[in-house]
């Protein structure tokens, strides 16, 4: 038993190694943090932009009744937006990140050597400076 916990322990610590995971770790550290960046650009200038049109600040006041529930509808309409926001932010980003990737691979190729008919008459220059 004790061997099938160490082979465990080693295939996970191999799974973790990985540099894809690293990688995911970090996406999803970093996009925690840009989340809260999204939100505060959300609620703290577009939904005062969008306020002035709305009467409202907010769309999570908007609100129906129906009975004794109450329906916040507004709070999906906000999430919709954070969505869109942050998923044209994303967007944006790696549109960026890709051209300049672009950028490094359309590197000139290297000048063609000499074809040949150039090397034979090289050669035959060579041979005639050798006279």
């Amino acid at each position: 038993m004790a061997g099938k916990t160490s082979g465990f322990f080693s295939e996970f610590k191999t799974f973790i190694a990985r540099g894809n995971v690293m990688d995911m770790a970090v996406g999803v550290i970093i996009g925690g943090a840009f989340s809260n960046i999204t939100t505060s650009l959300i609620n703290d200038i577009v939904m005062p932009i969008l306020g002035i049109f709305t009467d409202s600040v907010s769309f999570a006041e908007l609100t129906v009744g129906i009975g004794p529930a109450v329906i916040t509808y507004g709070n999906f309409i906000q999430a919709v937006l954070n969505f869109l926001i942050m998923a044209f932010v994303v967007f944006c980003l790696v549109k960026a990140i890709n051209s300049l990737h672009k950028k490094k691979e359309e590197a000139p190729p290297p000048p063609p050597g000499p074809s040949a008919e150039e090397r034979l008459l090289t050669e035959i220059r060579d041979l005639l400076k050798e006279r």
